[in-house]
């Protein structure tokens, strides 16, 4: 039987942690592979129907593009956190929306799990089961939550990819014209390719009660290639974040608070009839009180 020295022992664990490091640094350069700007174009199609209706109608197939500048916001030794803007209509005087938001963080242990009726489930997890993992925390445009899931970026064969599987809300082409699912088990796949990247989406159309089995309603395709373009071409989305990023880091800032109370959260759909993004997207909230009192004002537990 072999022995190993101390020295030998100590090299193994030099190679060990090095190799650990090197790829957590490959990890990191293709997660911010997904900043700059991009010509996007979003695909989604219903694919399968298992509904009993016989009235059912699918959902319309949707094709759209957009420029979008996704904007590096955090950078630090265990988090990327990237901010995405649309910029659209008249290329001379464009207008620019807030998008969503994603923070990648390594190895995490405390997660926020959609469950349906706008609420989400707090779970910790045990540093064994996410070793070497990213969780994709994904917001919604007012910094609220949406969905998140944790797996192992993978680099082989000259491919780099995330995959994950987790429940998430509808989303809004959904929920502004469905009412007869409640949850989007969504299978996310992030690629990065040589022109960008690609989001390849297999989802499920779940409806959720509490105390019975979930009932998949339908399936979908979703496939939105992003292919990088100059940085210049979104130079008006690169100056709106410059002005507005203050309040919307005191936003995340309070956010944060919310977040690390590690317990359920169950969050209004309205407040004074308006949802959640109207009141912060308002010129009147831009104060650290009055964000905190919105955002505290749609928490219900």
């Amino acid at each position: 039987m072999k022995r190993f020295t101390f020295s030998s022992l100590l090299l193994l664990a030099f190679v060990f942690t090095t190799n650990a490091q090197s790829k957590k640094v490959q990890d990191k350069n293709a997660i911010k592979k997904m900043c700059g700007c991009y010509e996007v174009t979003f695909n989604f199609a219903e694919t399968f129907q298992y509904s009993k209706d016989s009235l059912y109608k699918p959902s319309k197939t949707k094709v759209a593009s957009a420029l979008e500048w996704a904007q590096l916001i955090e950078d630090d030794k265990n988090k990327v956190s990237i901010q995405h803007l649309l910029q659209v209509g008249d290329p001379s005087k464009p207008h620019i929306v807030k998008h969503w938001r994603q923070d990648w963080i390594y190895q995490n242990t405390n997660f926020y799990m959609f469950n349906g009726n706008n609420s989400w489930n707090y779970e910790s997890k045990s540093a064994s089961e996410v070793k070497g993992q990213w969780t994709q925390k994904v917001y919604q445009v007012d910094d609220s939550p949406r969905y998140e899931g944790s797996a192992t970026w993978v680099h082989v064969d000259g491919k780099s990819f995330w995959e994950n599987r987790t429940d998430a809300p509808l989303p809004r082409r959904e929920y502004t014209k469905r009412s007869d699912y409640n949850v989007t088990v969504r299978g996310n796949r992030h690629e990065i390719t040589k022109n960008g990247w690609v989001h390849d989406q297999n989802n499920d159309k779940v409806i959720r009660e509490a105390g019975k089995a979930d009932v998949i309603l339908a399936k979908e395709k979703g496939y939105n290639t992003y292919v990088k373009v100059d940085d210049s071409k979104c130079k008006a989305a690169a100056n709106w974040w410059k002005e507005n990023n203050q309040k919307w880091a005191l936003v995340r800032n309070k956010w944060e608070n919310v977040y690390g109370r590690n317990a359920d959260l169950v969050l209004e759909a309205k407040v004074d009839n308006k949802p959640l993004y109207k009141h912060l997207f308002s010129d009147e909230n831009i104060k650290e009180k009055d964000i905190n009192k919105v955002i505290e004002s749609f928490v219900i537990k």
